[in-house]
């Protein structure tokens, strides 16, 4: 167990108040200058089945999901063996559970501290309608030593709508579950001086958008990027803005485009069945050349797959899935926090290259709540695009040196022209010459490759001859690795990519001068980063893949061990 980090995990039936539970205990947490991470955990079902909060609470902040947990507090073991490969313990570690339950066998042959409690009896005697999980919320909320008074409160927050002897329930049992004080012992990280801001990376991603100027909306829900519309439906309606909700991705997608076409900036979320259903229509974009931004939260594929958990597999499809030469941008957010600044710049390369962004989140960002600090967010940088001093003199695919044309609306005075699929001529008229094609596939590639993305295109940090590069969500896991290495006296720096596409082969090769060797790690089983950046330049390092398939989050000790081993170390 760590001074620095304390990872409780709460199990139960979905349904029965776990995430609540969860969501509640992180929020006070963050009242009280705490940082950390709720990850969400459950199956595909509607009620029912497992469930999982998922917490990992720190004195700074850090977004890796737990590798051990330090207290399991078990409302039913019914369901427990799905989580085994996501919840390990340990002699060391505390187990809190009903009485008179039978504790599973897996669960008993590690040894961990078992305490049973009379989690329902004691629900009951606190209100005739007391709440297991409002129990739990009090017993956890006093061994970490946060005020009743800001539990209570939360609670009352979060069951606004319900019926008074609702809520009168859940500050009972909350009240209860502080005075049962459990002999476990568990050591509670330091908090801050301040408080911290508590949101989801869906919520992020949603809020840089928002505050980029997106004013239109349209989406199909689909697990784990509904939420973000969910969210975004509230600020959009605060800003004059519309969210659509469409029959399926391919109404979506063309709706943004739509909308974008018609001056306002759109937006639209989906996973990868809804991103490859939208590849089409993005083609248009690019032809178009309309700048429309796709937030992809990324889940375990094929097909359905795992939609309730997390993956790095879309990667190729975002990359590749387009067809013709069809250059666009991709971007990744790194964490939580990262989702606010790297959603933002998105929307803004976007609309200033006037191209589809599309943005690789997944649902260990995406669904996954944090306390942090405020989030950095993204200062717009103009791109200067030639205005025609005549209206006759309108071309709307003049061809530029930055490749950037003037945009104009429909509507806006004396400006006139065609805009479709098809390929086309400066004017927007559609052609079939040679020359035309040539010089528009010219136009729509040099415009990305020759725009400046400055110092934000990777998060850089150490100093070694080992080089890790990843991207998205592995970069918390790869940067925990780093310290693990160094703690071996391995030095390792770490280069968590951003901008994916284009890449900034470069500079990238310019942070990589001096390493020997480079391993690539990523949550996919195909090593898609490995492939795509083995593809776009030449390495001077010799080259390793360390790439493995969800859903379970990645580990930093696996990926240390494994840089240890083919590094020689």
């Amino acid at each position: 167990m760590s001074n620095q980090s304390l990872s409780i995990a709460i199990t139960g039936a979905g349904g029965v108040g776990v995430i609540s539970c969860g969501e509640l205990l992180l929020q006070a947490w963050a009242r009280e200058g705490g940082r950390g991470l709720l990850r969400k955990a459950y199956g595909p079902q509607i009620r029912g089945g497992e469930s999982a909060a998922l917490l990992k609470l720190t004195d700074k902040e850090r977004y890796t999901a737990a590798s051990h947990y330090d207290l399991v507090v078990a409302l039913d073991w019914d369901n427990f063996s799905r989580f085994e490969d996501e919840i390990r313990l340990s002699e060391k570690s505390w187990v809190l559970c009903e009485e008179g339950a039978a504790i599973p066998d897996t669960v008993a042959a590690l040894q961990p501290n078992i305490l049973s409690l009379p989690l329902e009896e004691t629900a009951a005697a606190a209100h005739a309608e007391g709440r297991v999980n409002m129990l739990v919320l009090g017993l956890l909320g006093e061994l970490l030593g946060l005020p009743v008074e800001s539990l209570c409160e939360l609670a009352g927050e979060k069951l606004s709508r319900k019926a008074e002897t609702f809520r009168e329930a859940a500050v009972s049992s909350i009240r209860q579950g502080v005075e049962m004080r459990p002999a476990c012992h568990v050591n509670v990280p330091d908090r801050g001086e301040t408080g911290a801001w508590y949101l989801s990376g869906n919520q992020a991603a949603g809020l840089g958008a928002l505050e980029m100027g997106i004013r239109f909306v349209a989406a199909y829900p689909i697990t784990p990027a509904s939420d973000v519309l969910e969210w975004m439906a509230g600020g959009l309606e605060s800003v004059g803005g519309e969210l659509v909700q469409a029959e399926d991705e391919l109404a979506a997608i063309n709706m943004a485009i739509g909308a974008a076409f018609g001056g306002v900036p759109a937006f639209t979320a989906t996973s990868g069945p809804g991103l490859a259903l939208m590849s089409e229509s993005v083609g248009l974009a690019v032809a178009s050349e309309t700048p429309v931004t796709i937030l992809n939260v990324m889940r375990g594929g094929p097909s359905t797959g795992i939609p309730t958990k997390s993956e790095q597999s879309d990667l190729n499809i975002a990359l590749y899935g387009l067809h013709g030469d069809a250059p666009h941008l991709v971007l990744a957010p790194l964490d939580i926090a990262d989702c606010v600044f790297t959603t933002g710049w998105a929307v803004n390369l976007a609309q200033q290259l006037q191209t589809p962004a599309i943005v690789l989140s997944d649902q260990f960002i995406g669904q996954s709540t944090a306390a942090v600090s405020e989030p950095r967010r993204w200062q717009p940088i103009e791109l200067a695009a030639e205005v025609a001093t005549e209206p006759a003199d309108y071309l709307r695919y003049r061809m530029m040196a930055n490749g950037v044309s003037t945009l104009a609306a429909p509507g806006d005075a004396n400006r006139r022209f065609t805009a479709d699929g098809l390929e086309h001529n400066e004017k927007g008229t559609p052609s079939a010459k040679h020359s035309d094609h040539q010089q528009q596939l010219q136009k729509r590639e040099q415009k990305l490759l020759q725009a400046e993305y400055g110092d934000d295109w990777a998060k850089r940090g150490g100093d070694g001859c080992i080089a890790l590069l990843c991207f998205g969500s592995s970069s918390a896991a790869v940067a925990e690795s780093a310290d693990l290495l160094a703690e071996r006296g391995l030095g390792a720096r770490v280069i968590a990519l951003r901008l994916l596409a284009p890449l900034q082969a470069g500079a990238l090769a310019s942070a990589l001068e001096g390493a020997s060797d480079v391993v690539v790690v990523e949550q996919n089983h195909g090593a898609q980063l490995f492939h795509y950046l083995r593809g776009q330049m030449d390495f001077e390092q010799s080259v390793h893949s360390y790439s493995e398939a969800g859903p379970v989050p990645l580990n930093a000790e696996k990926i240390a061990d494994f840089v240890a081993e083919v590094s020689g170390k």
